[in-house]
């Protein structure tokens, strides 16, 4: 691939997910890590560390539906009543002490508070999930979490997440999110 080419893909690559580091972009991208900051450079495109604190620094990153630490996994986009996006860095307390995998209930969670954050209401309760987990995730690994509302009917809403480590699908999750009227919260 060109170097023309390879600068646009780099490009689309960090638009879609600004949390990839040089070495990460560096392995997708088949180049060394000295070419990636040359390109980075020349397109004018921050380090991972100001990227991610652009993004942190973002605020509107306050869902309605969950407080204080609710969350699972940080919250780095969202866009309530449409879309949100998490990382989860996974750490050696998550795995299980045998193989270092993370285990299932953490990626779930995640997926989850990320669907019930995209909620546009007070409050918003997981009735149906159905998940898929693609491949076992290690001690270490950033797992970035997409949720994406598909489908709103009355106070039903259909989100999709999909969570990938670099740029494959570890797990998949669709989940039927109910918005409860404020007249029906405690």
């Amino acid at each position: 691939m060109n170097k023309a080419e390879r600068q646009r893909r780099l490009a689309r690559f960090l638009e879609s997910d600004p949390f990839l580091t040089d070495e990460d972009l560096s392995q997708i991208l088949r180049v060394s890590v000295q070419t990636i900051r040359l390109d980075r450079l020349e397109l004018k495109i921050p380090e991972f560390k100001e990227r991610v604190l652009t993004v942190a620094k973002n605020p509107g990153l306050s869902p309605r539906t969950l407080t204080g630490g609710e969350m699972v996994g940080e919250m780095v986009d969202l866009e309530v009543g449409s879309s949100g996006i998490s990382i989860l860095t996974v750490t050696p307390e998550m795995t299980l002490s045998k193989t270092r995998y993370i285990r299932g209930h953490h990626l779930f969670a995640q997926a989850n508070s990320l669907a019930v954050a995209a909620i546009d209401a007070e409050m918003a309760l997981t009735g149906i999930a159905r998940v898929s987990f693609k491949r076992p995730v290690s001690c270490g690994e950033k797992v970035l979490a997409r949720a994406l509302i598909k489908l709103k009917k009355g106070n039903k809403y259909m989100v999709k997440v999909t969570s990938y480590v670099k740029d494959e699908i570890v797990f998949v999750g669709r989940f039927l999110i109910f918005a409860v009227a404020e007249e029906a919260i405690p």
